[in-house]
């Protein structure tokens, strides 16, 4: 991890750009954590009884991204990516994946985010989060999720430690 292709957010933006940069910034993060990593390397476990891998954390961020966006905005209907039911436990399962498969998913679910939001007129905009039957903000989602990919981004850091040492931002 030499590098650091990612783009800090701006010091002085509006609400919108601080959160959107911010989210970015998350996202580039888990991809970063993950580079240069073989498939089986992606798939190593943290530490006994735990089963949780980089490219689990990927999975389940693609989940994230879907139940967030694509089904709060545009299709409460829409089925999750490694799931029958609502289960963002079953994303974790890394074990049958590839960083091929992990990664056209979990970029296509951003792109559909990304594009979500910046059709948006503003952060008012209201969507039903289907789990909840209740209607939610994009401001709100985009905490939400940032929120998500900062708690899982510092599993990544320790997970990218214990895969070959590489520590940092």
């Amino acid at each position: 991890m030499s590098d650091d292709p990612r783009t800090g957010p701006p010091l002085l933006g509006d609400e919108r750009e601080t959160l959107r940069a911010f989210l970015d910034y998350h996202r580039a993060t888990l991809a970063m954590k993950c580079a240069g990593l073989t498939d089986e390397q992606l798939k190593e476990r943290s530490m006994p009884p735990s089963t949780l891998t980089l490219l689990g954390l990927v999975r389940h961020l693609a989940e994230v991204e879907r139940a967030w966006f694509r089904r709060v905005f545009e299709d409460g209907d829409a089925p999750m990516v490694w799931s029958e039911e609502v289960d963002f436990q079953a994303a974790y399962d890394a074990s049958g994946s590839s960083r091929a498969e992990a990664f056209a998913a979990w970029e296509a679910e951003v792109e559909v985010s990304r594009r979500i939001e910046r059709a948006a007129g503003s952060l008012e905009l209201t969507g039903r989060q289907p789990r909840w039957g209740e209607d939610v903000s994009l401001r709100m989602v985009m905490v939400h999720v940032l929120l998500e990919y900062g708690r899982h981004n510092g599993h990544a850091d320790f997970l990218r430690e214990g895969v070959d040492g590489a520590t940092g931002a």
